[in-house]
């Protein structure tokens, strides 16, 4: 089967690979602060959790709508490369048996995005677009 069809609907795809990355991104922050949709275990926040959270908010929500998108994936790909190598890998070198794939995953789905940029449907997209005076 030939998928080189495909290639010219690379930047919605790209867009649903940002928008669907963000909203789970997103769905972390929303935890930690707001115990939705699921409550988080881990009350009050030690620092670490907080910042984390933050950048969970802020940047899960940036990257969604596709705005500064490249700076934010760039620190969201940041804070789960330390995600992995401070929560995850003391507790076992491999990722299936310290639950670290899905750090690993947004890690580099991140970096993606970061170095392709939001592909179609984002504010950087329409602003690239729009008129210069």
């Amino acid at each position: 089967m030939d998928f080189r069809y495909l290639a010219r609907y690379q930047p919605q795809i790209l867009a649903i690979l940002r928008i669907v990355a963000g909203l789970l991104f997103l769905e972390h922050g929303l935890s930690k602060f707001f115990g939705f949709p699921a409550p988080f275990p881990v009350h009050p926040l030690p620092t670490l959790l907080a910042v984390a959270g933050v950048i969970e908010l802020v940047g899960g929500l940036l990257v969604t709508i596709g705005l500064f998108t490249r700076l934010a994936a760039f620190i969201c790909s940041g804070e789960m490369a330390v995600a992995y190598w401070t929560q995850h890998f003391p507790k076992s070198p491999w990722p299936i048996a310290n639950m670290g794939e899905g750090a690993i995953l947004f890690c580099f789905v991140f970096l993606y995005i970061a170095a392709s940029g939001p592909g179609a449907w984002s504010i950087d997209h329409m602003r690239m677009k729009a008129p210069q005076p």
